[in-house]
């Protein structure tokens, strides 16, 4: 069973993640692609810049993936963040989980991110293109009606 996260400084490359997953007791799929977009609250967005606390990073990301483990039904689960500075278009996280069934992947990738993105120390700053650059806050990651 392929479980793990890591923060990385290199590109996320989506199809490794799906393939470490990939089992043939499985029959669902499931995976989330967080982009960099041009815009944020109104401001044009020219670039992004992750960092993080790795190691504290890491071990929280390991438990997200470990507690989805034990409450769902999957049979894997990869999820990377990177770090650094990232251009628009680039991916920023990715999650891949693999399941029996596609209600468990989906339901388990959905819960890898919600976690990830309000609890693992890792912090955005926006550069905008009037120059100015801010850390903004995560209004609005998940859903409120969403619950685990």
């Amino acid at each position: 069973m392929e479980m793990m996260f890591q923060i990385t400084s290199e590109p996320i490359q989506p199809d490794t993640l799906r393939k470490a997953v990939m089992d043939h007791r499985s029959g669902g799929f499931a995976s989330f692609e967080g982009w960099v977009r041009n815009h944020h609250e109104g401001k044009l967005v020219e670039s992004l810049e992750y960092s993080a606390y790795v190691e504290l990073a890491e071990k929280e990301g390991d438990r997200i993936v470990q507690r989805a483990c034990d409450e769902f039904d999957i049979i894997g689960a990869r999820c990377e963040h990177r770090i650094g500075h990232l251009a628009i278009g680039d991916i920023a996280v990715c999650v891949a989980v693999s399941a029996a069934h596609r209600d468990a992947a989906f339901a388990a990738c959905r819960f890898i991110i919600d976690e990830i993105k309000h609890t693992v120390p890792i912090w955005k700053k926006e550069h905008y293109t009037d120059q100015s650059a801010a850390w903004p806050s995560c209004k609005g990651c998940t859903h409120p009606e969403h619950h685990h």
